[in-house]
C-alpha cells in the first residue's frame, strides 16, 4: 500500500472512495480474506503522485517529561513499487536539519539515509538496524516506510468495532527477516478502510507496541489523513504523539527532491 507516518510512513496510509463493493466470502480461508483486505486497503491509496505536511512530534516518558520536534514531511508516489519519504526536523535546535530520507520496496530490502548536522555526515540505516528506534521516539525505522502488500503473510481474525467503527482485524506477519516484530494486528475500519489502530508483537511474541489514529480528513474528495498518531511502547511505558497538519497534494515534487545527495542542504 502507498502508505503512510512518519511514519510514513505515516503519510501514505490511507484510502479513496471505492469504485465497487469490496466483500468477503464464506468461501475464502482466513489467510485470502487477511490479503484481500490489504489489496482493497492499497487499491483505495492510489493516484495522489506526491503529498507534504507539518508534524509535531512530542515524546513522553513513563514520568510524564516531554520533548517536542517540529517536523516536515513529503512524500512521492512510486508506480511498482514502494513510495519514497524525506523528514526534516526544523525544531529544536539540536536537531536542527537532521534528515531522514526512505526509499521503500515491495521485495526488496528498504534504504534509508540519516543525515545527522551534528557529526556533517549521512548514514546509511543497515537492513539489520531498522528494529531500533528513530530519534529517541517509539516509531522503529522500520515503521516509517509505506506499507507494501508483498512484505506481509496475512490471516483475517474477526470482526468487531473500535472507537464505534466497524473494524476488519487481521493478522500480518512480516516476511522481512530483520523485522523487529513478529506479528501486527492491525485494525482497519469496514467502511473507508483506514487504520484505527495497529499492536506490535516483539521478537518474544510479546506485546511491544500500540498505535492508535485519530481525527481523520477527506482530502481532494479520495484520500483520508490523520491528524493524530500516538504509539505507546507498553514495555517502556514511553509515547510518541504525531499531531499532523497542512496536508498538501499535488505539489510537483519528483525524484531531484528525494537525492540523498542534497541531504547535507536540506531546504
Amino acid at each position: 500500500m502507498k502508505n503512510h507516518l512518519l511514519i510514513a510512513s505515516l503519510l501514505s496510509l490511507l484510502p479513496f472512495s471505492s469504485a465497487f463493493a469490496f466483500e468477503l466470502t464464506d468461501s475464502m480461508n482466513p489467510q485470502e480474506k487477511g490479503l484481500a483486505i490489504a489489496k482493497e486497503s492499497e487499491r483505495r491509496d492510489q493516484g495522489w503522485q506526491d503529498a507534504t505536511a507539518s508534524m509535531r512530534m512530542t515524546l513522553l516518558n513513563r514520568n510524564g517529561d516531554k520533548s517536542v520536534r517540529e517536523i516536515r514531511i513529503r512524500n512521492l508516489e512510486v508506480n511498482n513499487d514502494g513510495d519514497k519519504s524525506l523528514t526534516i526536523f526544523d525544531e529544536p535546535k539540536d536537531v536542527q536539519g537532521t534528515a531522514f530520507l526512505s526509499f521503500t520496496h515491495a521485495l526488496e530490502a528498504d534504504d534509508q539515509w540519516l543525515f545527522l548536522p551534528a557529526l556533517n555526515r549521512v548514514k546509511r540505516i543497515s537492513s539489520a538496524n531498522k528494529s531500533g528506534p528513530f530519534m529517541g521516539s517509539e516509531f522503529a525505522f522500520e515503521d516509517l516506510n509505506s506499507f507494501e502488500v508483498e512484505k506481509y503473510s496475512y490471516e483475517f481474525l474477526r470482526e468487531e468495532k473500535f472507537n464505534g467503527l466497524d473494524c476488519y482485524v487481521s493478522k500480518l506477519t512480516p516476511q522481512y527477516e530483520h523485522s523487529g516484530y513478529t506479528s501486527q494486528i492491525s485494525w482497519l475500519d469496514k467502511e473507508e478502510f483506514r487504520p484505527q489502530k495497529t499492536e506490535y508483537y516483539d521478537r518474544k511474541g510479546e506485546l511491544l507496541k500500540t498505535q492508535t489514529f485519530e481525527d481523520y480528513e477527506e482530502f481532494l474528495g479520495q484520500y483520508w489523513r490523520p491528524h493524530k498518531i500516538t504509539m505507546v511502547n507498553h514495555q517502556t511505558d514511553k509515547k510518541t504523539i504525531l499531531e499532523w497538519s497542512n496536508y498538501k497534494f499535488k505539489q510537483g515534487l519528483s525524484d531531484k527532491d528525494f537525492n540523498k545527495r542534497r541531504l547535507t542542504n536540506i531546504q
